[in-house]
C-alpha cells in the first residue's frame, strides 16, 4: 500500500475495498496470534495498532481505523453469541441519498421510507428481519444514551457505522463500558452521500452462534445484583444474620451497617464470584462473606471518624458525634466481631486468615496517618502512596480475594485480583484527596497526595511550615494558588495513571465476562 504521501487529516481509511479487506485479514491474524481477549483499554488498543503500523511500515494516519478493526476482532466471538434481539444497529443519516431522500426525522432519528435509493434501507431490513433494533441518527447523538441502555436488558451489543471522527468520539464510551461493539468506519469523510462496505456490515449483522454459553454473556444480572446487595442491608433482612439486636449497642450497629454507603466491597465480592463461576444465584456462604466485608468497612469508618474527630459522614452526624466516643468505639468493635463471626460461619478458615491479615495492614496504614497528624512534617509522594496501600487497598483486596476463593479461581487469578485491587484502591484514594481539596467543606489536614505534591514542588520551607500549621485544608487556598493548581493537576494525572494500571492488570485474564465486569466497575468506582 503506497501511503508515503498520505494526508493524515484526509486519508484515514485504506482507499480501496481490496486494501481494506487485506488489512482486516492482517489485523485478524495479529489478534489471533496475540492470545488477548476483550475488553482492552484505549491505551492498549493504541499501542497494539502502532505495533502493526511499525511492523507493516504503514502510515500512522491509519492508527484510528486499525484500532476500530482490532476491537472488532477482539469482540467478534463474544458478539457472535449474543442473540439478534439484544443487539442494535446504528447507522448515520449521511448514508442516505441526499438528492432523493424524502424520509422524515423525529426525536428517535431518520424514519426511512425504504425507497431503495441508498444502503440504509437494505441494512435496516436485514437487521430487522433478524429481530435486531435499528436507529438512523445524526453523528453520535445516540452514543451516550446507548451506553445507558446497555446493561438494562434492552441492548447487549452494538453494530455502529460512522465516520472515523464520529467513531473517535463515541468509541471511548463503548470501550470504557466494555460494550461488545462492532464499529465500521465510513469509507470517506463528509456529512452527506457517504458510503460503507455494505457486504461487510451485512456479514456482521448475520453472524450468530447458538451456544449454551450465550446466556452467560449478559451484564444485566450484575445490574440487578447491585439492587439485590442493597436489599441484603435492609434492617428487616438482618434479623437472622445479626442475631439479637435489642440492646442499644447492637441496635446502633445494625442501623449503621444498614445505613448509607455505596456498598462497592460486597458488590465486588458477589459479582466477581458470579463472573468467575457463571452462577446465577449467590450461595449463602458468599452472601455472608460479602456482609462481613461491609461490616469490617463500616467498623473502620466509625473508628476513622473518632480518630479524625469528624462530626459528619454521608452528610449526617457520625456515631461519635451522636453517642460519644466510648459508645462509638464499642459499636465499631461490635461490627468487627460480627464480621469475624460471619466469616467463621462460612466454614473456611482461609476467609478468617485473609480478613485478619488485611485488618492488620489497615491498622498499620491508619497508624502511619495518625502518627503524621500528631506531628505534621513535610511529605513525599512515596510516603503517601504507602499509606494508601496500607489503609485503602486492603478493603478492596479482601473482597476480591474472598470472591476468588469462593469461586475456586486459583492462585493466578488471586494474584491478578490483588494487583488490580492495589491500583484501584490507590486511584480511589487519590480521587478522594482531590475531592477534599476541591470541595467547599472544611476537611482536617492529613497526609494527602496533594499535600505531598506541594511539599515536593515548593522550595519555600517557611511556606511549607505555615501550611503544616493549618487545622484544615481550606487554608491552603489562601497561599500560593498556582502551587495548589499544579499539585491538583499532578494528582489528577496520577489518578488516571493508576486507573490505567488497574485496567492493565487485567490483560492476562482469559475470562471475558470477568474482564467486562471489572472494566465497568472500575469506571463506576472511579467516576
Amino acid at each position: 500500500m503506497d501511503l508515503e504521501h498520505m494526508d493524515k487529516k484526509t486519508y484515514t481509511v485504506p482507499p480501496t475495498l481490496e486494501e481494506r479487506n487485506n488489512m482486516r485479514e492482517l489485523i485478524a491474524d495479529f489478534v489471533e496470534g496475540s492470545g488477548l481477549v476483550p475488553p482492552l483499554s484505549r491505551k492498549q488498543l493504541t499501542a497494539l495498532s502502532m505495533q502493526i503500523i511499525d511492523y507493516e511500515r504503514l502510515h500512522p494516519a491509519l492508527s484510528g481505523w486499525i484500532m476500530v478493526e482490532m476491537n472488532n476482532c477482539l469482540w467478534s466471538e463474544t458478539f457472535s453469541y449474543i442473540p439478534y434481539e439484544q443487539r442494535i444497529l446504528l447507522l448515520p443519516k449521511c448514508l442516505s441519498n441526499s438528492a432523493a431522500c424524502t424520509a422524515e426525522i423525529d426525536e428517535l432519528g431518520l424514519l426511512c421510507r425504504r425507497c431503495g435509493k441508498c444502503s440504509i434501507s437494505s441494512l435496516e431490513e436485514k437487521a430487522e428481519k433478524m429481530g435486531m433494533m435499528t436507529l438512523v441518527a445524526e453523528g453520535i447523538t445516540s452514543a451516550s444514551g446507548l451506553v445507558e441502555l446497555y446493561g438494562s436488558g434492552a441492548v447487549d451489543a452494538v453494530i455502529g457505522v460512522g465516520c472515523l471522527e464520529a467513531l473517535e468520539k463515541s468509541f471511548p464510551l463503548l470501550v470504557d463500558n466494555a460494550v461488545p461493539a462492532m464499529a465500521i468506519a465510513l469509507n470517506c469523510d463528509g456529512c452527506k452521500d457517504t458510503d460503507v462496505d455494505t457486504d461487510y456490515v451485512e456479514e456482521i449483522i448475520e453472524v450468530f452462534v447458538e451456544t449454551r454459553h450465550a446466556t452467560s454473556l449478559h451484564l444485566t444480572d450484575y445490574e440487578n445484583l447491585k439492587k439485590a446487595v442493597n436489599q441484603w442491608f435492609m434492617p428487616n433482612n438482618f434479623t437472622n444474620i445479626l442475631g439479637d439486636t435489642s440492646d442499644h449497642t447492637s441496635d446502633i450497629a445494625r442501623q449503621w451497617l444498614c445505613g448509607d454507603g455505596k456498598r462497592w466491597r460486597p458488590y465486588l465480592l458477589a459479582s466477581v464470584f458470579m463472573a468467575i463461576t457463571g452462577n446465577k444465584q449467590i450461595p449463602e456462604t458468599v452472601k455472608l462473606a460479602a456482609i462481613a466485608v461491609e461490616a469490617f468497612h463500616k467498623a473502620s469508618l466509625i473508628h476513622d471518624d473518632i480518630q479524625d474527630n469528624d462530626d459528619f459522614r454521608y452528610g449526617k452526624p457520625t456515631i461519635n458525634s451522636q453517642y460519644g466516643i466510648p459508645i462509638a468505639i464499642n459499636v465499631g468493635d461490635k461490627l468487627l466481631g460480627d464480621g469475624y463471626r460471619l466469616l467463621s460461619e462460612c466454614g473456611m478458615i482461609e476467609f478468617v486468615k485473609v480478613a485478619s491479615a488485611a485488618h492488620l495492614v489497615l491498622c498499620r496504614g491508619q497508624g502511619l496517618e495518625l502518627e503524621w497528624c500528631r506531628n505534621p512534617r513535610p511529605l513525599n509522594m512515596d510516603e503517601v502512596i504507602r499509606i494508601f496501600e496500607d489503609k485503602t487497598v486492603p478493603a478492596f483486596g479482601v473482597a476480591l480475594t474472598l470472591a476468588v476463593i469462593c469461586a475456586e479461581g486459583g492462585e493466578l487469578m488471586k494474584a491478578i485480583m490483588i494487583k488490580y485491587a492495589r491500583a484501584l484502591g490507590v486511584a480511589y484514594q487519590l480521587l478522594d484527596d482531590l475531592d477534599d481539596f476541591q470541595s467547599k467543606t472544611n476537611v482536617r489536614l492529613r497526609p494527602t497526595a496533594v499535600l505531598a505534591s506541594i511539599c515536593e514542588d515548593c522550595q519555600d520551607k517557611e511556606m511549607i511550615e505555615k501550611l503544616l500549621l493549618q487545622e484544615n485544608i481550606a487554608g491552603f487556598k489562601n497561599f500560593d494558588k498556582a502551587l495548589l493548581e499544579r499539585a491538583i493537576a499532578r494528582v489528577t494525572a496520577m489518578a488516571e495513571d493508576y486507573k490505567q494500571q488497574a485496567l492493565d492488570s487485567l490483560t492476562s485474564l482469559k475470562n471475558v465476562e470477568l474482564k467486562r465486569l471489572l472494566f465497568r466497575i472500575t469506571k463506576k468506582i472511579l467516576r
